[in-house]
């Protein structure tokens, strides 16, 4: 707990941490990757060189200083982070190497600012909100292994078939080779995985794209031409060959009710919606269910789309969009006016996943059509940013 001295310190020089984080979090990486080279695996390169990884962890401290005193708001802003730490399976022991390197790196852009007894407050403050993490993430990892079919840390998959959806997106059915359960994800969930390429690891996470079996898990990835843990995917693994994965998380998840759906995707923004389609059809809910796609090569899961529609008729409308071609209901993207089209009601609950400028473009659309903040739900496959961000 910090000394009222500290918080005091904290209020006060909170403003020039903030004005300065930028430059701190972009230094903090380099620091540590160099003081601790064992954890550089756990960072996506992709998001280090677009800046995306330092932006997350710089709203992340951001928001616990602000939050730290209303401790309910502080735990529901941090599940994201929490997610993300269970799926890549961080430990406690990893943490003080984190604010070793945080705190050098505030340090070192601020200068003779920093006094030690600055340097102590911070100090106290990141071990504060350390403290909360690791808790939070270990109830996490508790009860997922208690679950039937459930384990802690990693555990190893086959690949036990695969499934060419669209020209660029391949499903991969995995099933856990030591011939055990598996434990079911709330459907709208990812996964960690954790691959050895040219001797080395990589950590990636994929949305779960089929609602839970007990038998096996299903990930869909799109083939990146840069993507160095996509092609190894694409190019090298093959049936049979095996990997480990990491517990499910995740919060992109159904929020219980009786509302109407419109579910929004681009791309491979479809993966975690398929399955909350699945579970809301399954409940009841009407669902409208929007996909954009560059054309009906890009466009994947054509035929489960069909099988659901065929299995709901009264209360599942999907509809196309393609920017190209002439297979598609409507040609270009999905703007406002179509979703004033095919919006539910004022009180839809709205999920949608895509690119970045998609996301951004659709949060907007729903905004100016009455559509609250908290009815819009959405999911980074990278490094979470505001959707209002440059």
């Amino acid at each position: 707990m910090l000394t009222l001295e500290q918080e005091k310190l904290i209020n006060a020089t909170a403003p020039v941490v903030a004005e300065h984080l930028d430059a701190i979090t972009q230094h903090f990486y380099p620091l540590m990757f160099t003081r601790y080279p064992e954890v550089k695996p756990l960072f996506n390169e992709t998001h280090q060189q677009s800046g995306g990884q330092p932006r997350a962890l710089a709203n992340a401290v951001l928001a616990y200083v602000k939050l730290r005193n209303n401790p309910a708001q502080a735990r529901a802003t941090l599940a994201v982070v929490v997610s993300k730490h269970v799926s890549l399976g961080i430990l406690p022991e990893q943490y003080p190497i984190v604010g070793e390197c945080l705190l050098a790196a505030i340090g070192d852009v601020l200068g003779d600012a920093v006094t030690p007894a600055i340097a102590d407050a911070w100090g106290a403050l990141y071990n504060e909100l350390a403290a909360l993490l690791i808790d939070l993430e270990d109830q996490r990892y508790r009860e997922f292994e208690q679950r039937p079919g459930g384990w802690r840390g990693t555990r190893r998959f086959k690949i036990a078939s695969t499934q060419q959806e669209s020209i660029l997106i391949r499903s991969f059915i995995l099933e856990p080779e030591d011939g055990g359960s598996v434990a079911d994800h709330e459907p709208g969930q990812y996964i960690g995985v954790r691959l050895t390429i040219n001797g080395e690891q990589v950590y990636r996470h994929y949305s779960l794209s089929d609602i839970p079996n007990g038998r096996s898990y299903r990930i869909s990835i799109k083939r990146e031409a840069e993507g160095q843990a996509s092609r190894h995917f694409h190019d090298v693994l093959q049936l049979g060959d095996s990997l480990e994965l990491l517990p499910p998380a995740g919060d992109l998840t159904l929020v219980e009710g009786d509302e109407p759906l419109l579910l929004a995707s681009g791309g491979v923004g479809q993966t975690p919606l398929l399955p909350i389609a699945r579970h809301a059809l399954a409940l009841g809910r009407q669902v409208v269910y929007l996909h954009a796609a560059l054309d009906a090569d890009h466009h994947a899961f054509n035929g489960e789309l069909d099988a659901l529609k065929a299995a709901y008729p009264q209360r599942l409308q999907a509809v196309t969009i393609h920017e190209r071609g002439n297979r598609a209901d409507h040609n270009g993207r999905i703007d406002r006016s179509l979703l004033a089209d095919y919006l539910p009601g004022p009180m839809a609950r709205c999920y949608f996943v895509g690119p970045q400028g998609f996301m951004t473009a659709i949060n907007s659309a729903l905004s100016e059509l009455g559509i609250s903040a908290d009815r819009r739900h959405f999911e980074h496959f990278g490094p979470s940013r505001p959707l209002d961000a440059a």
